[in-house]
């Protein structure tokens, strides 16, 4: 297995803000004027510190007992308190409110390719000063992962499975990419989405709707649920996202009219509906083939396009009696009031 979860995020109490992981051995990164050392290495502890380190010790040993199988025998360092000289495990000097060091902290975990099997233990919560963390997991997300002050979150590329946790928007991260996983369910929604400006949901296994709230997520640039089995019809509410580029739908199940609520966005660069099951387009997304636009609605039920889907494939459309909630009205929808 080499799939890789990488948590990367920016934490203000952490000298380093960007880092370059060198697996085994000495482990260095520069950024910010910081460097991380560890990975197999002593590193000298203070008091200040002691209480950072003995939770991260806590969470590592328990990670440790939940790992079946360890090809590479990466984890057989991981004993005793100094977590600084555990193999994979990087520590970084912090700062107080003040800007004085405040003693070591683990900010990151590289543990890729070391092939391991097993599940991620909720004590990994302690890990409040981890800047990177990559591994090779498997089974669901921890919803604590959500729960906590990160930037931006990289599930993507693993086996990950399950439902998404509900509690997903709870997380002040900018970037959320879950692609590339084993996924079901639905989308959750909830209001703490209001900060993200991008978020993949591509290539999982997920069903249902496109969440009406979806319009809540003011400030979204880049919405990725392509390569799903998402059904219905698109949420009028997606409308609202007037800083959005990018929009990829293709690959689903979608139904019904391409409306001009959506491909009237002024800042799109990008819409993609390609292999759902589209009937018809509406006049502003006619004149999306005339705007500096990229635009693909192939392979679906569009009478009079080109390089549509055969027509016995649209004598049933998929999801036909799925109903998504969406409230009709005749006037036009007040985003402000989302």
């Amino acid at each position: 297995m080499e799939n890789i979860w990488l948590l990367a995020f920016l934490l203000p109490i952490v000298v380093t803000k960007a880092a370059v992981i060198v697996g085994g051995g000495v482990g260095v990164g520069v950024g910010g004027g910081g460097v991380w050392i560890g990975g197999g290495i002593n590193t000298p502890t203070t008091p200040t510190a002691s209480s950072n380190l003995n939770r991260a010790y806590t969470a590592l040993q328990a990670w440790k007992s939940a790992i079946t199988d360890d090809p590479t025998g990466v984890t057989k360092s991981w004993a005793g308190p100094n977590v600084c000289s555990y193999k994979g495990v990087f520590c970084s000097e912090s700062r107080d409110f003040m800007g004085n060091p405040a003693g070591p902290v683990v900010a990151a975990i590289d543990l890729n390719h070391a092939n391991l099997q097993g599940t991620l233990v909720k004590e990994l919560s302690f890990l409040t000063d981890l800047s990177i963390f990559t591994s090779t997991p498997t089974g669901p997300v921890p919803e604590d992962l959500f729960n906590k002050k990160l930037d931006a979150i990289f599930l993507n590329n693993n086996l990950f499975d399950g439902e998404l946790p509900q509690n997903l928007g709870n997380s002040p991260a900018s970037v959320i990419n879950l692609a590339n996983n084993r996924f079901t369910g639905t989308i959750p929604f909830s209001l703490g989405y209001v900060g993200i400006k991008e978020i993949l949901f591509l290539n999982n296994q997920l069903t249902g709707c496109v969440p009406q709230g979806i319009g809540m997520w003011s400030d979204l640039q880049v919405l990725d649920v392509s390569s799903n089995s998402l059904m219905g019809h698109l949420p009028d509410s997606l409308s609202c996202l007037s800083g959005i580029e990018v929009l990829n739908f293709a690959n689903n199940k979608l139904s019904g009219e391409l409306p001009d609520l959506v491909c009237s966005l002024r800042r799109l660069l990008n819409l993609t509906v390609a292999a759902n099951f589209f009937s018809g387009l509406s006049q502003d997304c006619d004149r999306l083939l005339f705007r500096n636009v990229g635009f693909d609605f192939s392979l679906n039920c569009i009478p009079g396009k080109d390089m549509q889907r055969p027509e016995p494939d649209c004598s049933i459309v998929p999801g036909g009696g799925l109903s998504c909630l969406r409230i009709p009205s005749t006037k036009p929808l007040v985003c402000v009031g989302l």
